[in-house]
């Protein structure tokens, strides 16, 4: 017995990772055509939008500016320039190796992304972070305790919590948490005019992750909840308890295992909704990661900044529901990777 498994196994690690190479590289193959088509499509939008670049660019000086003005910055901005034109002008530049200028900050796309890059990342991920053992531990908590006053009580807020904008959520963690009890600040990642230190980052981080988080935490606790109790009544469980297992291996063994694959899956699908839970909470506290530098520059039809930042957005959304799905292929075997 103890060959014929040591035999198996090998075998269906290799069979396993020919599965993950195999949905990797199909994924790979659907998610190029699909970057190139929006980076496209972001192109194709502007040339159509009713706004005028020019008008973004000069902000208040447009209405001072003399037409021969206008038309010498139009020329030297190549803002006459037709989409087609514009997007193979923006591919070949990416082919060297080069994102663009942003007109919007005066200043190279790559510095933009490298000053904004780490915030951004630091906020999302210590929301999703939170997000995640809130709704690991308060769907274990209320699915071992069905029908109990927990279980209840925090089945209603995560319904209540899902139907708020995360923007409101955040208004009210500003009144609450910055103005009425002075806990945090109310904006901004370090001290207006200080040195930034770890601990002030971490002051400034609070609020906004805590926004981004309880407004992430609703749909992974309801499904965490559901998993488990299904988990619970799954004949497994109900051998291992008529066996004598202890109750708490019991958990850890053959509850926790299967529950937690739907979660990873459910994180990759949700991640769309966390990034833009965090445009809206980066401009509500007014954290300086990308989500300015999104909005200033679909204001102004910053086309390099705005392509650049979409087809990025679009990219870690399909690697993550790529690794969301990988995970789950290893945390259940019963999974084939079909498609």
């Amino acid at each position: 017995m103890g060959a014929l498994t040591a035999t198996l196994v090998p075998a269906r690690r290799r069979r396993r990772r020919r599965e993950v190479t195999g949905l990797v590289g199909r994924r790979v193959a659907v998610m190029v055509p699909v970057l190139v088509a929006i980076s496209a499509g972001v192109f194709v939008l502007a040339d159509v939008s009713p706004f005028d670049a020019l008008v973004g660019y000069l902000g208040d000086r447009y209405q001072f500016a003399t037409p021969e003005q206008k038309a010498a910055i139009t020329e030297a901005l190549n803002l006459d320039q037709g989409w087609w034109a514009a997007w193979t002008s923006w591919l070949s530049d990416l082919g060297h190796g080069n994102l663009g200028h942003s007109r919007g900050f005066a200043m190279p796309v790559a510095e933009v992304v490298e000053q904004r890059l780490p915030w951004t990342l630091l906020l999302s991920a210590a929301g999703l972070i939170l997000a995640v053992i809130c709704g690991l531990l308060g769907g274990l908590l209320t699915a071992l305790h069905p029908g109990s006053h927990l279980d209840r009580l925090v089945q209603r807020l995560a319904v209540v919590v899902q139907a708020v904008p995360p923007f409101v959520v955040a208004l009210g963690a500003v009144t609450v948490g910055a103005l009425m009890l002075g806990w945090f600040p109310a904006g901004g990642a370090t001290p207006v005019g200080g040195t930034p230190t770890m601990s002030s980052v971490l002051r400034h981080l609070a609020l906004p992750a805590l926004v981004l988080g309880i407004s992430q935490t609703p749909w992974l606790l309801l499904t965490v909840r559901a998993e488990i109790t299904s988990a619970l009544a799954s004949d497994a469980v109900r051998a291992a308890v008529a066996r004598g297992v202890p109750w708490r291996r019991v958990v850890t063994g053959h509850v926790l295992p299967p529950s937690l694959a739907p979660l990873a899956t459910l994180v990759g699908i949700r991640l769309p909704e966390l990034i833009v839970g965090a445009v809206l909470v980066e401009e509500v506290f007014a954290w300086p990661g990308l989500a300015a530098a999104l909005v200033t520059s679909a204001r102004t039809l910053d086309l390099p900044l705005l392509a650049f930042l979409t087809v990025v957005s679009t990219a870690l959304v399909l690697l993550a529901s790529l690794l969301a799905d990988i995970a789950y292929l290893y945390l259940d075997p019963r999974v084939r990777a079909d498609g």
